[in-house]
C-alpha cells in the first residue's frame, strides 16, 4: 500500500532526505539574510555628508538596515548614476540633476528637502564684511576660491553671484569669473582631507583668501578654526540653494523607505539643526 505521506524533492524530482533538506534550507537562509543586509546605497553631495550621516546612525538604529554613501559633487554624481552605476537614493545639492535622471526615465519623482545659501569664508584678521564683499571680490589681488561649475553645484551658484555682481557693477562677472580658483568639485579636484574641512584647509592654507560656499560649510569651517570668519553676502548678490532627493527607479523598498525617512519628522530635524532650511 502506497504511503499517503511524500518527501521534498529537488527541481529533477529527486527525494531530498533529512540531512540534504537541511543544508537546502540553511543555504536559502543564508542567502536570505545575505540579501537582507545589503547596504541601502546612497549618492548624495558633500555638503551633505555630517547631516545624512546622522540621518542614517538614526536610521539604522531603528531598522537595523545598514546604509553605505557616496558623497561628491552632485554633477559627477548624477553622470555616474546616468552611466548606470547603481544606488537607491540621489540627494543633489541642487534640483537640476536628479530632475535629469527623472526625464530620462532613471529615477522617479524629485522632492525639494532642503535649502542653503551661498557665504564667504575668510580669514577673520581679512576685516572682510558684507559690505565691502564686492569690493575685496573684485580686488586684483584677492583670490576668490569657488568649486567647480557644472561639476558641482556650489560652483554654479558663484557663477550666479558674479551675474548679480554684474548688475551692480558692469564688467564684473568677466572679471570674477576670469579669475575665480575653482579649487574644489571637479574631475580632476584633490580629493578633500578626511579630518578637516577642504574649505577651511585651502583658506588657512592661503590657497584661497576668500573662498564662496554653502553657508553651512563655511559655518563648519570656522567651527573648525576660530581664525576664519563667515561673512553673509548683500541682498543684492545672495543667491540660494535647493536640494533635491530621488528614489532611483532600480531601488529596493528600503531605499525608498531611507528617502521617505530623511523627509520626515527626524530627517528634517537633524537637516535644521546643521543649519539647513527645511521647506
Amino acid at each position: 500500500m502506497a504511503s499517503s505521506s511524500s518527501s521534498p524533492t529537488t527541481s529533477r524530482g529527486r527525494e531530498l532526505g533529512p540531512a540534504r533538506l537541511l543544508l537546502a534550507l540553511v543555504a536559502v537562509s543564508a542567502s536570505l539574510a545575505a540579501h537582507a543586509a545589503d547596504p541601502i546605497r546612497v549618492f548624495a553631495a558633500g555638503s551633505l555628508k555630517a547631516p545624512l550621516t546622522e540621518v542614517a546612525r538614526l536610521y539604522t538604529a531603528q531598522t537595523h538596515l545598514p546604509i553605505a554613501f557616496e558623497f561628491g559633487a552632485s554633477g559627477l554624481l548624477r553622470e555616474r548614476l546616468a552611466k548606470g552605476e547603481r544606488a537607491d537614493v540621489f540627494a543633489s545639492a541642487n534640483m537640476e540633476h536628479p530632475r535629469s535622471l527623472e526625464s530620462s526615465g532613471l529615477a522617479g519623482e524629485v522632492r525639494l528637502f532642503a535649502r542653503n545659501r551661498l557665504c564667504a569664508l575668510a580669514p577673520a584678521k581679512s576685516g572682510l564684511t558684507t559690505a565691502n564683499l564686492l569690493d575685496r571680490l573684485l580686488d586684483p589681488a584677492v583670490k576668490v576660491g569657488t568649486s567647480t561649475p557644472k561639476a558641482d553645484p556650489s560652483g554654479d551658484y558663484a557663477w550666479q553671484v558674479f551675474e548679480r555682481a554684474e548688475s551692480a557693477r558692469p564688467g564684473a562677472f568677466r572679471k570674477l569669473s576670469e579669475k575665480a580658483l575653482q579649487l574644489t568639485g571637479g574631475p580632476a579636484s584633490p580629493p578633500p582631507p578626511r579630518d578637516r574641512s577642504v574649505y577651511a584647509e585651502l583658506v588657512t592654507s592661503g590657497k584661497a583668501d576668500v573662498f564662496l560656499t554653502y553657508c553651512t560649510n563655511a559655518r563648519a569651517a570656522a567651527s573648525e578654526d576660530p581664525a576664519l570668519a563667515v561673512v553673509a553676502l548683500p541682498e543684492s548678490l545672495a543667491v540660494g540653494a535647493d536640494y533635491g532627493i530621488v528614489v532611483m527607479r532600480n531601488a529596493s523598498a528600503q531605499g525608498a523607505a531611507f528617502a521617505d525617512f530623511v523627509l520626515g519628522p527626524q530627517g528634517r530635524d537633524v537637516l535644521s539643526a546643521a543649519g539647513f532650511a527645511v521647506p
